[in-house]
């Protein structure tokens, strides 16, 4: 693993858009190495024999679709008794802006 330079730090406090003071800088070089030996450890677990994920939640995935059925349409009536507020036959909410 490559320890971060000057350079790097530079580079990121310009994207991030951020000043610091020289004390701060040192801070923050010691939490990015940090940062960096903690994520190679992951380096560390063999993933050759791992399938590629797709989804996160791939599991929950294949339930989250229900078949689609062709159904009378609720009455205008019964539609509107259920809504808090009305107006010219149609469901009144407030504005968003």
């Amino acid at each position: 693993m490559n320890e971060p330079d000057p350079q790097v730090l530079r580079k990121l406090k310009e994207l991030c858009q951020i000043s610091v003071s020289p004390k701060e800088e040192q801070e923050l070089m010691l939490s990015i190495m940090r940062i960096l030996q903690y994520i190679s450890q992951l380096d560390e677990i063999p993933t050759e024999t791992t399938p590629p994920c797709r989804f996160v939640l791939g599991s929950l995935q294949t339930h989250a679709m229900r078949e689609d059925l062709v159904q009378d349409l609720m009455r205008r009536e019964t539609l509107l008794s259920n809504a808090p507020d009305q107006i010219g036959g149609m469901i009144k909410i407030p504005p968003v802006l």
